[in-house]
């Protein structure tokens, strides 16, 4: 077994697509079919389901997935490390974030990309559940959601703040009049949203409801992106953090802040505790410490 054969099962469950596996990993799908046999050999069971197609993987397959993506990180770790001793930082920084809050992760990525030139960073949008589940077991280094769930028994956080909202919106389809929007204003306004189960979209909903309005929503999606193409059409317009770059993505979106909108639990950037703990995540958490603890 090697660690190569490793990456063959992770580069799989990533494309759940062989050739695509393979392209992945710069080999030819023979080949990737022939080690990972090889490593089923090896363990003496079956790992992947196979048929015209990649068909998923067995029970163990999955079990021994977990396993794989723990000791790949141990690896990437030990790189890490070696590096760390040698006084550079290099590699790759795994970092999820919740899609919509007051804070734009260029603001932590850009900085850390100037100091440290040879870093790479792979970066999830997720949940705050997903960002806590991911850092849980090993398969992110830092992450960055709200911490109403967080218990900060098992990480470390730095806050981030507090996000408020605005009406983000294409002034070519949409106009408004004054400075600010009251919640009221916003019943008319066809909406997209977030999927509901999200937890900004959770917060968004009961803003509404504390103040018995309905939102006129004519689209939903788990995708920020798509609502951002859905505002660009003029389809709809969407309640979006404050200060997160969104308006800067075209020169005909603008946000109209909404009065007293606000989600009550702060956004942070999480660091697990518990090793093993990569030499990348502790010199990055260090670095966004002096960035937003100043003062």
């Amino acid at each position: 077994m090697d660690i190569k054969q490793l990456k063959f099962l992770i580069a799989l469950d990533q494309t759940r697509h062989f050739g695509q596996a393979a392209a992945l990993c710069h080999i030819t799908q023979p080949t990737l079919s022939m080690r990972l046999r090889n490593l089923e050999d090896e363990l003496d069971l079956v790992l992947v389901k196979r048929g015209q197609r990649f068909e998923g993987f067995t029970e163990a397959g999955e079990r021994i997935l977990a396993w794989a993506r723990t000791l790949l990180a141990a690896h990437d770790g030990l790189q890490a490390e070696a590096a760390s001793c040698r006084g550079q930082v290099v590699g790759s920084l795994r970092l999820g974030t919740v899609p919509l809050a007051s804070f734009n992760p260029m603001h932590l990525l850009l900085p850390l990309r100037e100091k440290y030139p040879e870093l790479h960073f792979q970066l999830s949008s997720l949940s705050s559940e997903q960002v806590i589940d991911g850092l849980s077991r090993n398969q992110l280094d830092l992450g960055i959601c709200y911490l109403d769930q967080v218990n900060t028994s098992f990480f470390e956080v730095i806050e981030l703040g507090t996000t408020t909202m605005g009406l983000l919106h294409d002034t070519r389809h949409f106009q408004f009049a004054g400075d600010t929007l009251r919640w009221d204003e916003l019943g008319g306004i066809p909406l997209g949203l977030l999927s509901k189960g999200m937890h900004y979209r959770q917060s968004l909903d009961l803003s509404f409801r504390s103040r018995g309005l309905e939102p006129n929503a004519v689209l939903e999606s788990d995708s920020s992106f798509q609502l951002i193409q859905a505002i660009n059409t003029g389809m709809c317009c969407a309640v979006m953090p404050l200060d997160c770059g969104l308006e800067d993505l075209s020169e005909h979106l603008r946000i109209l802040p909404v009065a007293d909108a606000a989600i009550h639990s702060p956004v942070g950037l999480l660091l697990r505790r518990s090793e093993p703990r990569s030499a990348i995540a502790e010199q990055c958490f260090d670095e966004a410490r002096v960035l937003f603890q100043r003062g």
